[in-house]
């Protein structure tokens, strides 16, 4: 069964007030003609129904018959902190129940750019990841209590539906909390449980009826990091923590009087949160050499977005012509969490992602569905690589620079490894894709390609992509590679070219002390490089004949 999306939008042109329903026309019960809800956008085969059984109250609702189905507002004004209540009422036509039929897909925003906050976004996007089971053709409620992240004006609630599924959709609800007269102190970043990758963290805040001054004010905030000497803040920029150590981390804030006692009753607030300062330098090569059976989100440098079935460390390697795997590889399928990898900040030219890839197992897939995603800095995916659904046997391979796939190439069998090649030309604003192109040499003309629409992009992350039990098969990936050339991502091997330095040597052997020399018949400042066995350049420096290293 195909899935079911939405998106709501909300247009507010002035900010939202506390302790007031703030979305426009939410119970659906004004029309500008039978297809186009008022007030709301991108209403793509959205029908007026006011058969009483299809309405939760009033005198209608909207319908959604399959295809793609689109409803959508933003709402603008958000005040950072502050609470918003969404609630909303669907039903399930008989006869269209998987555990995949509806999904919520909502975001704050800031001036249009998706604001990440894992927090509320596992909220907002319901049960199971944003999937609703069917239930029973009867009308369901679900509403969820949320805090807007610091850099939110912002809000965006999408509802989509693929495929022949019929939904019923009414009484939707945006409403802003009213505001508390009593104190109160918000951590707005990071996101609790959330993963930096930075050494250097800001913790931001929101402090609300209390005048934060230096003894001619309320009080002051005083907080501590990983339990440590609690240290008094007398305003409410945000906390600069600089240096921190990769691992786990945690902040405690409170709000003191003027005399640094703790104010009655007590106002505080605490995060967790894990560093991790590896951002991969390009090129980047991650043969999967980890142990088999464990999560790829769990490893050092990748990260897992969203919720739901891990991405699996799979036991063995697979390999494609002349090019053989190392390590382990890695298999997933299904809708599940996204892991992904950050790498050098690349905002020119082109940048290209290969790997081997195996599909096992079609016979859950009904619909085509993006598994590969290059990542732009805001969240947006620029790149979108495609398994284009043929039969229980056959795939195409799919190119996008949107959510909708427009160019494919194959078929290709299951059970059959092959070499795919994707990238995004950053200033050609054109997106393509290889399958089995000849190792090495210069780039060939792509197999599939096509402009974009994308503008500003800014790449920063390869993302591993589940997206449903109907849309992502059984798949193994293997020897992936990212970098800004055809030559990083599509060499035979990555050998090192033997020594051709008269006179080259490396004393002691093994080394001693962590200390080792180089010597040749020239004494000339030397550039020594240093990579280790994933690829990645740990050590860079000139040296003299001399000197140790």
């Amino acid at each position: 069964m195909k899935k079911i999306y939405f998106l709501f939008t909300l247009l507010i042109i002035t900010s939202a007030s506390f302790g007031q329903e703030i979305l426009l026309n939410g119970d659906f019960e004004l029309w500008d003609d039978a297809t186009s809800p008022t007030s709301w956008t991108k209403a793509e085969n959205t029908d007026q129904e006011s058969i009483a059984a299809n309405v939760n109250g009033g005198t209608y609702s909207a319908k959604h018959t399959g295809g793609t189905s689109d409803i959508s507002q933003t709402v603008t004004g958000i005040i950072p902190g502050n609470s918003y209540t969404i609630t909303m009422w669907f039903r399930v036509d008989a006869g269209f129940g998987d555990t995949t039929d509806a999904r919520i897909w909502s975001y704050w925003r800031n001036s249009g750019s998706n604001v990440t906050d894992a927090a509320s976004d596992d909220a907002l996007r319901g049960p199971s990841n944003g999937y609703f089971d069917n239930n029973g053709n009867v009308w369901t409620e679900y509403t969820v209590t949320v805090i807007a992240p610091a850099t939110a004006n912002e809000f965006y609630f999408e509802v989509r539906t693929y495929g022949s599924a019929v939904v019923y959709w009414d009484d939707f609800s945006f409403f802003a909390e009213a505001a508390s007269p009593d104190p109160a102190l918000v951590i707005t970043s990071p996101s609790e449980g959330s993963t930096e990758l930075s050494a250097d963290t800001d913790i931001g805040f929101i402090v609300s009826n209390f005048d934060v001054q230096d003894g001619t004010g309320d009080g002051r905030i005083r907080y501590t990091l990983d339990g440590g000497t609690p240290i008094l803040k007398n305003d409410t920029t945000p906390i600069s923590l600089i240096g921190l150590v990769d691992g786990a981390h945690i902040v405690y804030m409170e709000l003191v009087d003027n005399s640094s006692a703790v104010i009655a009753p007590e106002v505080n607030a605490t995060v967790n949160f894990t560093t991790n300062n590896i951002i991969q330098t390009l090129p980047f090569y991650e043969p999967f050499d980890f142990t088999a059976s464990e999560n790829l989100g769990d490893q050092s440098y990748w990260v897992n977005n969203f919720s739901g079935d891990e991405v699996i460390i799979n036991s063995g390697s697979l390999s494609y012509s002349t090019f053989t795997g190392t390590g382990n590889s890695i298999t997933f399928d299904g809708v599940g969490t996204d892991p992904s990898i950050d790498y050098t900040t690349t905002s020119s030219g082109k940048m290209f992602a290969s790997f081997i890839l195996n599909v096992t197992d079609l016979s859950a897939v009904t619909s085509s569905g993006y598994f590969a995603v290059l990542r732009e800095d805001g969240g947006s995916y620029a790149s979108r690589l495609w398994i284009d659904y043929i039969d229980a046997t056959t795939y195409n391979i799919g190119i996008s620079g949107g959510g909708t796939l427009t160019e494919t190439f194959g078929p290709y069998s299951v059970n059959t490894s092959i070499f795919v090649v994707f990238n995004y030309d950053i200033d050609g604003d054109t997106v393509s894709a290889w399958v089995n192109p000849a190792l090495g040499g210069s780039e060939p003309a792509a197999d599939i390609s096509e402009a974009s629409g994308n503008s500003t992009v800014t790449l920063t992350q390869f993302l591993i992509r589940q997206d449903s039990a109907t849309e992502t098969p059984f798949m193994t990936m293997d020897e992936l590679r990212v970098g800004t050339t055809w030559g990083d991502v599509t060499a035979a091997s990555l050998s090192v070219a033997q020594n051709e330095i008269e006179g080259f040597a490396v004393y002691p052997n093994p080394i001693i002390d962590n200390e080792f020399s180089i010597s040749s018949l020239s004494n000339s400042e030397r550039n020594v490089q240093i990579y280790n066995i994933l690829g990645k350049q740990v050590y860079a420096k000139n040296v003299l004949a001399n000197e140790s290293i």
